[in-house]
């Protein structure tokens, strides 16, 4: 039986430290996973700049509460649902993701957890498991399920190398020509039909 493993920014939603960078106006936060490999280094980077501009959790859940999934999302996932378990295994955090899961229909999601002082300040994060998208998908085998895991960005990879199966979905061009044995979709047809035979196959 298969479980289906993805991503959440970039794949089912904006990436939420890019559409804050807009509503804040400071450019540097448009650096995501895409860009830097290393989650632990971006993220405390990210909390030094929150810190330099006086801005804290309250300010980036207004943003959130403003970012609509991406057209066509609601609609793969319920379709997915139909034909697979679903799992979101996310490196963003309980206290950002809540509204975007409500409007995916609430599956469920593995991730993160923010400190935040009285203030609203956030101070640092608390990972739940290094690694914990390529665990979490063994972890699965384990019990003996059979996995397709999917993502766009760098921290994806390891999870879509170790699942049954893996594809990429909305990814850079340089990611795709770096990992041209992991094959790629654009649009959420395509990769509907993609996951559909594989399983179909089992």
């Amino acid at each position: 039986m298969y479980i289906t493993c993805l991503d959440l920014e970039g794949v089912l939603a904006p990436e939420i430290w890019i559409e804050f960078s807009k509503e804040s106006g400071i450019p540097e936060l448009t650096r995501t996973t895409r860009d830097e490999p290393d989650y632990d280094k971006l993220m405390k980077w990210r909390i030094g700049i929150l810190k330099e501009h006086g801005l804290g959790l309250k300010e980036i859940q207004d943003t959130i509460s403003r970012i609509d999934l991406l057209p066509g999302a609601r609609d793969f996932l319920d379709q997915l649902r139909e034909i697979s378990q679903v799992i979101i295994l996310s490196d963003t955090f309980t206290e950002f993701a809540k509204p975007i899961m409500k409007k995916l229909g609430m599956p469920t999601l593995f991730c993160h957890s923010l400190k935040v002082a009285e203030d609203g300040e956030i101070t640092g994060f608390n990972i739940r498991i290094d690694d914990q998208k390529r665990r979490s998908v063994e972890a699965l085998q384990s019990i003996g399920f059979k996995v397709i895991a999917a993502g766009d960005s760098y921290n994806d990879l390891t999870m879509i190398h170790n699942a049954d199966e893996g594809f990429l979905f909305r990814s850079t061009e340089k990611i795709k020509e770096d990992n041209p044995d992991i094959k790629a979709f654009d649009t959420y047809d395509e990769f509907l039909e993609g996951i559909k035979r594989v399983i179909d196959a089992e």
